[in-house]
């Protein structure tokens, strides 16, 4: 089985929709997908990410299955320093590398710097909402990997964002969240590709093929986006 998660184009966060460069970029996207044989196709109810889909579904005369779960994992936490609130993700390294619970997979969530098991239910919801539906699919969790109660080579698509893919990534692979969101960057429209090792009859493991690959923007060409790269330098390089 293959896992595809794509998120979504250049954002205009103030209208929840897709920039101008944005919709050049779904659109690379779509002549992409269109050469895939897929399943089923998975859509965040987000409106960036819904417009983003919208262009390889149109294409593809196809439909995708919305799911709550997959909006942005935007839930906030308290700055330690400051007490202001900001998004999980957003930490600066020399606080959230010190602290041994954030690169802790069974306990991140009750780290300071994630508001002492704030985000555990929202988290949870996530992994809760992937299990079930890799179990439609035939693939059902076993402590911490998954049974192929039915295997198959089907391809399922999911069109969401950054952060929430970090979490599915987490639960998927085993590691905490933490060092996910602040160590990669999937660009807008990148491209995840997860496929199942089944090395030993009824086992699988959702193994990293291709994380964050943007080969159809490259060849448009169309320069890669850095929202939400952090990429911001104070010394002004």
């Amino acid at each position: 089985m293959k896992l595809i998660l794509i998120r979504h184009g250049d954002p205009d966060y103030v209208h929840d929709a897709l920039t101008e460069k944005g919709v050049r970029e779904a659109k690379l996207l779509a002549e992409r997908v269109a050469g895939w044989n897929v399943k089923d196709f998975y859509c965040s109810p987000l409106g960036r990410a819904q417009a983003t889909a919208s262009y390889s579904l149109e294409k593809l005369n196809r439909t995708a299955i919305t799911k709550d779960w997959m909006q942005e994992f935007y839930y906030r936490v308290k700055d330690i320093h400051t007490g202001n609130e900001r998004i999980a993700w957003d930490l600066m390294p020399c606080d959230w590398t010190k602290d041994p619970l954030l690169y802790d997979k069974d306990h991140w969530t009750t780290s300071n710097f994630m508001g002492n098991g704030i985000l555990e239910p929202h988290y949870q919801s996530v992994c809760e909402g992937l299990d079930a539906l890799l179990a439609e699919h035939g693939y059902c969790r076993k402590d911490n990997y998954y049974q192929a109660v039915k295997p198959n080579t089907d391809t399922i698509v999911v069109f969401c964002h950054l952060g929430v893919i970090c979490v599915m990534l987490s639960h998927l692979l085993g590691i905490a969240p933490s060092p996910l969101w602040q160590g990669i960057f999937l660009a807008p429209t990148s491209v995840t590709i997860l496929k199942t090792e089944e090395r030993i009859k009824g086992d699988a493991y959702f193994r990293c093929q291709v994380i964050g690959d943007t080969s159809h923007l490259l060849a448009g060409p169309e320069p890669i986006s850095p929202a939400g790269s952090f990429i911001e330098s104070s010394s002004g390089l």
